[in-house]
């Protein structure tokens, strides 16, 4: 529904490397250094007063310095608004141990929990833009099994698998596949939930979506009440207020569990002016929202994340790249917009 979703997932795999060096550094370090940020000055702010960690080796960092160094200071003064906020690192297929070691250990340095988003599951996206996903349940336990092991016992908050249920809802997924996508997203929270101090949230669609009559007993079924609770607007554009208001709802039939909030983009809210089935594609004119933190506007939300990468494309629309790819004209527009 929303495509773009492995956005996060090449990143990943290009910044991970770097990361796992920052991990392998020596453990009296926190902060600064040329080795994070590439030049940028984007570290991993350890005097950040919220919990979440800042991946100093992120496309928008590497912007940042290429722009430091093209005399651009002003662009490079607006993109920093994104490289210098915790966003979510989405895991990729191919070595989800080491990843997730790599990015929960840079974290841990630096006295922070990383920010991982889990999106794998089989038949992910309906064959959109982000298709793809393990090749069948057996991959898929393997896969979180090596997840799990990475975290391990360090802080970690978990986005579980954007749109899985949604897709369940609206009979997007195949019917021989619903079953078991109900078992492998239980199997994933309880997996996760084993772990010391690793916090899980099952996505749980958007404001704009439907209502949460039709997705309450799908989350209840997928193990909502064995998770810390439920994402919403996830990729997507919903102001904050609404957003509040539809987890709110929905909260109330899951027996009082808290959400957590997308805010990456959602500054201006939705595009509306488009095509309705593509306004979730790159729209234009969108805004940064809320900076992640756990400070949010009521009790029942635990925090603003920005859970999808702000500049990484949504897929071949408008313009933009492939889905996923870095798209900087786009990042400083919605930096811009955000003054």
């Amino acid at each position: 529904m929303y495509g773009g979703k492995e956005a996060g997932v090449r990143a990943s795999l290009a910044v991970v490397g770097a990361v796992l060096l920052l991990a392998g550094c020596s453990s009296a370090g926190g902060g600064g250094g040329e080795s994070e940020g590439a030049g940028s000055g984007v570290t991993r702010q350890p005097g950040n007063p919220d919990p979440f960690w800042v991946n100093p080796a992120g496309s928008a960092a590497e912007q940042v310095a290429t722009y430091v160094k093209a005399g651009r200071k002003d662009d490079a003064e607006q993109i920093r608004k994104i490289a210098e906020r915790p966003t979510g690192e989405w895991i990729g297929p191919e070595n989800p141990e080491r990843e997730a070691r790599g990015f929960t250990q840079a974290a841990q340095r630096a006295d922070r929990a990383a920010v991982l988003v889990l999106y794998n599951i089989p038949h992910r996206d309906c064959g959109q833009f982000s298709q793809g996903g393990a090749a069948d349940g057996d991959s898929y336990r393997t896969w979180i099994d090596g997840v799990a092991r990475g975290i391990g016992d360090r802080p970690a908050t978990v986005v579980l698998e954007p749109d899985a249920i949604l897709h369940l809802v609206d009979q997007c997924t195949p019917a021989a596949l619903r079953e078991e996508r109900y078992f492998l997203l239980k199997e994933a929270v309880t997996n996760l939930k084993s772990l010391k101090n690793t916090k899980v949230y099952l996505d749980a669609g958007n404001a704009g979506w439907g209502h949460p009559d039709q997705i309450f007993q799908p989350l209840e079924r997928a193990g909502v009440d064995l998770a810390d609770g439920f994402a919403v607007n996830v990729s997507n554009f919903y102001s904050t207020r609404d957003s509040v208001a539809y987890g709110k709802r929905l909260s109330a039939k899951v027996g009082g569990k808290h959400f957590v909030i997308d805010t990456s983009r959602n500054g201006n809210g939705p595009y509306t002016a488009g095509e309705a089935d593509e306004n979730w594609c790159n729209p234009p004119g969108r805004a940064l929202g809320e900076s992640p933190t756990t400070k949010t506007a009521d009790p029942l939300v635990d925090a603003y994340l920005w859970v999808k990468r702000p500049g990484e494309s949504d897929g071949t629309c408008k313009g933009g790249p492939k889905a996923g790819d870095w798209w900087p004209e786009y990042a400083l527009e919605l930096a811009k917009a955000s003054e």
